[in-house]
């Protein structure tokens, strides 16, 4: 059983009152580990509304440093209950320096590590370039207690270079904390299309590395976006063993076993025959 880890996933709805958020979130915390998690993570930027649907100065007054308040909490829960927590934070790291950051709380009640936002979107209804500044501490494998974990965030789930990079580090599983929705002004045609297109490339990078990807999205209408739950688990075939509705705030925890990792990268080589010696064009822009 050595190898087995029970993952907990924290789908919840946001207002714009922050203590609520941080009740709201402790409450499905515990849920979790009441019912045996020993991972789990949270939504991105789970404390506040999805701000980024505007530029507003006023925003930067709900960021934190780490550590921080919700640190503080977490790292509590966490070293009582003997979890790991992924908490994805807005990172005041100075003044007028601001990043979408998850901390990595250990099961000691430690903050293990920390990962910034790589790929920062900007389109209309996701104007984050306002906000955040680029990441700069690279893709990490972070270990903690339970499991080698790699911890990206939203956008960074379109980049398979992303996901190859931390697997290829000793990343186990791969946790996304998402804000995604569909937009009230877009056609209802094609919205099964953008919601089946993210799952499957998540579901890809399970397969490429041969490894469990991790997706927790938030649910609930803010503004103008309906953010559309759906959190899941695909282990290292791309099979999902767990997907949430689009609706429903819930903790749901899932045991997965580890030794998949193995078994599937020895009968699926990707990672033996790559040909990293012809692979010099990927750190160009594009290619002419």
């Amino acid at each position: 059983m050595k190898n087995r880890v029970k993952i907990g996933i924290v789908q919840t709805k946001c207002s714009s009152d922050i203590v609520s958020n941080m009740q709201n979130t402790e409450k499905y915390v515990l849920e979790a580990i009441h019912k045996g998690a020993q991972i789990i993570c949270l939504p991105e930027m789970y404390r506040t509304l999805y701000f980024c649907q505007s530029q507003d100065y006023a925003q930067f007054e709900t960021a934190e440093p780490i550590p921080g308040p919700s640190t503080a909490m977490l790292s509590a829960l966490a070293k009582q209950h003997q979890v790991v927590i992924i908490a994805p934070l807005f990172e005041k790291r100075a003044d007028g320096l601001y990043h979408n950051t998850i901390a990595v709380i250990d099961a000691d009640g430690s903050v293990v590590d920390i990962y910034r936002k790589m790929h920062i979107p900007h389109d209309p209804g996701f104007e984050e370039k306002f906000y955040f500044t680029p990441g700069d501490l690279g893709f990490k494998a972070i270990k903690t207690r339970f499991a080698t974990i790699g911890t990206l965030i939203c956008w960074d789930q379109w980049y398979p270079e992303a996901a190859r990079i931390t697997a290829l580090k000793g990343a186990q599983i791969l946790f996304y904390p998402t804000a995604i929705g569909w937009d009230s002004k877009e056609p209802d045609a094609i919205k099964p299309s953008q919601l089946d297109a993210w799952k499957t490339i998540q579901r890809s990078h399970s397969i490429a590395n041969g490894c469990f990807v991790c997706a927790v999205n938030r649910v609930g209408t803010e503004l103008d976006l309906s953010f559309w739950g759906n959190s899941f688990v695909s282990n290292p075939m791309g099979e999902i063993v767990f997907s949430a509705n689009s609706a429903d705030e819930l903790a749901h925890v899932i045991d997965i076993d580890l030794d998949e990792i193995s078994h599937t990268r020895t009968h699926w080589q990707f990672l033996r025959d790559r040909r990293i010696d012809f692979y010099q064009d990927l750190t160009k822009r594009y290619v002419d």
